[in-house]
């Protein structure tokens, strides 16, 4: 037997060698209609113009981002390559975008035009590599903002010009092996030696090893290190000073000792290192003194009294970096939903009826349900995006707060959502999301980080629970009415919601307004009421909030997705009536009602009955329904 199959074996390979015509065969292989490809813009309908849309969405700086579009002449990624030389590529773009001159302006220069100017810029380089954008941001947006916004005169003149260059490269060493979100209790110290007029810093114990630290394995000469400041044996907190660590051949300084954080599931591009101090002396000049300073004498002198007010005018400038984050994970979410939209125009499977042809995937109601609601989602937070962008572009101290609470809410919301569509993008794809090729996977890999970095989100989002809470109990205090914090609603009456709800009343943007403020409303009582009650059996207001962390993230959730509804509202009063602003409607709808849909805050709290639960997802149902012929266009 098997001699007969190497006989047959044999035959096979003569017959091809010698380009025999094939043996007849009673199969006949037709071309059906699964076997048949055309692109989905010959049968899609475009209800719209999409390049209105595409401005409306991109918001600002769209003539910038074409141009960059157009330089970035290198090759598609090579997901093959070693992490050695994806480190050497991404340096080599850096290079190569800076010779036409991408970064110019994007620190010497500080008008709102020139800010909006380097976010469009950067969001591009994103969507090319994310770890191009990565190393971007350590280098400008932590280091490069950190001299900008904790140095002076001195600093901003000695290294901004350098750092644009990248004639400097720098990396920011804030988070420890030890300490992450609770930068307060950094264990890095650094001491003031007036003889030589010289601080000292060391890395006392192996937490306090800086860990994580992007461009640091590599390529940063300096360093901004946050550290405690001992003076005189007081310790007056958290500083921020600037280290070299290289010199300009590559070679790691005395009293420094770096080493590699290896491979990474994304993000392999970033050089990311660890680094230890040990008597490391740098001048008295080093200490980035916009908030505090040294005298040659030793004297500490700063304008803030406060230890935690001194401690947030630190934390400040980390701001640009979480808008950055979450803009970024919107484009991020943009190219995932891109890919798995066009497949499923593209890709058939079963039919409805015998003998019938192939239905397409996005045809399927349940096709709809997966991916439309997370394509209104993506556009609702495209419009908070670059809301957030303006109101960070034209801050002044007064919005600081406003700002800072705002985009931590932004930027948790925005980053799980890109992580969960792009795992619902991958599935959809089926077997093709798992090529490297068609991105989505990758883009999986690439993004997780930040969900964690620049603030994890679970911390972010008690950061903005306790800010309303303090803004609730100061205004209840003083018995003034509630300005800030988008909380003004409650000086109104609470909204009455009806019992019954129609199509029309559940489209209403009055009624969706509505049902958002009286959720953030009631969990900001009941949040506040609960903590007051802990407290008045004794605990602590720090252990009242932990143990009442699932209203706090309940609450969270409820500010920032009121945050997001108020800004799609605000883009769509601005469109004239017509194609645009009826489809932008539609996704506003979809938004709110699959948010109301997904939140168990609603039924678990009385806001809505079981029947208006029903009511609002056969809704969300027949809205997908109608963004199905603009599916494409989106």
């Amino acid at each position: 037997m098997s001699e007969n199959r190497a006989l047959q074996r044999a035959h096979v390979l003569a017959n091809h060698i010698l380009q025999s015509p094939p043996q007849p065969s009673n199969i006949s292989l037709t071309r059906e209609v699964c076997l048949q490809y055309t692109p989905p813009e010959l049968n899609e309908s475009y209800g719209f113009q999409v390049k209105e849309m595409r401005k409306l969405l991109d918001g600002h700086n769209l003539e910038d981002r074409d141009w960059l579009y157009g330089i970035m002449v290198f090759v598609s990624p090579d997901y093959n390559e070693t992490m050695k030389q994806q480190r050497e590529i991404s340096m080599k773009r850096i290079l190569y975008l800076l010779e036409k001159g991408v970064f110019k302006g994007w620190l010497t220069e500080t008008s709102p035009e020139a800010e909006l100017k380097k976010f469009a810029l950067y969001e591009v380089c994103g969507m090319y590599d994310y770890s191009l954008s990565a190393k971007l941001g350590v280098h400008f947006l932590l280091w490069g903002n950190a001299v900008k916004f904790f140095g002076t005169k001195r600093h901003h003149e000695k290294w901004l010009k350098n750092t644009e260059d990248y004639l400097v490269k720098g990396c920011f060493a804030m988070t420890e092996l030890g300490h992450g979100s609770n930068v307060r209790g950094i264990e890095t110290v650094t001491t003031y030696d007036p003889r030589t007029e010289e601080f000292v810093i060391n890395t006392p114990c192996e937490s306090a090893q800086k860990y994580w630290i992007g461009e640091a394995a590599i390529h940063a000469t300096h360093a901004i290190v946050i550290s405690q400041l001992d003076v005189n044996g007081t310790n007056q907190g958290i500083h921020v000073f600037i280290a070299q660590i290289r010199d300009q051949d590559g070679n790691i300084c005395p009293n420094i000792r770096i080493a590699d954080c290896g491979h990474k599931i994304g993000l392999n591009g970033v050089d990311n290192g660890r680094i230890w101090f040990d008597n490391l002396r740098i001048p008295r000049e080093n200490l980035l003194n916009s908030v505090a300073d040294i005298s040659p004498e030793g004297q500490y002198v700063s304008a803030i009294k406060n230890p935690d007010q001194r401690f947030g005018a630190f934390l400040a400038p980390l701001t640009s970096g979480r808008v950055t984050i979450a803009s970024c994970a919107i484009y991020s979410a943009k190219i995932g939903l891109a890919v798995a939209i066009r497949y499923s125009l593209s890709r058939r499977a079963f039919s409805v009826v015998v003998n019938g042809p192939e239905v397409l995937l996005l045809d399927y109601p349940s096709h709809q349900r997966r991916l439309l609601p997370l394509l209104a989602k993506t556009y609702a937070m495209s419009f908070a995006a670059n809301d957030m962008k303006m109101i960070y572009v034209k801050r002044t101290p007064e919005t600081n707060k406003e700002i800072h609470v705002v985009s931590s809410g932004i930027k948790a919301l925005l980053t799980w959502h890109n992580m969960r569509t792009l795992q619902e993008c991958r599935e959809a794809c089926g077997g093709q999301g798992l090529k490297t090729e068609n991105r989505v996977g990758h883009l999986k890999g690439e993004y997780d980080v930040q969900t964690t970095f620049e603030g994890d989100n679970n911390v972010l989002m008690q950061q903005v629970s306790k800010a309303l809470f303090a803004e609730y109990v100061s205004c209840k205090k003083r018995n003034k009415p509630f300005k800030g914090l988008g909380l003004d609603h409650m000086n109104s009456s609470r909204p009455v919601l009806p019992t019954q709800l129609t199509s029309c009343i559940l489209r209403c943007s009055q009624f969706q307004k509505h049902v958002f403020c009286l959720r953030e409303r009631d969990l900001l009582e009941r949040y506040t009421c609960e903590v007051a009650e802990l407290q008045g059996r004794g605990e602590s207001r720090e252990f009242s909030f932990l143990l009442s962390h699932q209203l706090s993230e309940d609450l969270s959730k409820a500010f920032a997705e009121k945050a997001i509804l108020q800004a799609v509202l605000d883009a769509e009063a601005k469109l004239p009536a017509g194609s645009i602003k009826d489809v932008v409607g539609l996704v506003r709808s979809t938004y709110a009602l699959i948010c109301i849909e997904e939140d168990p805050s609603f039924l678990r709290y009385g806001y809505l009955s079981r029947d208006n639960v029903g009511d609002v997802r056969r809704e969300v149902s027949k809205l997908c329904r109608e963004l199905r012929p603009h599916a494409l266009a989106l």
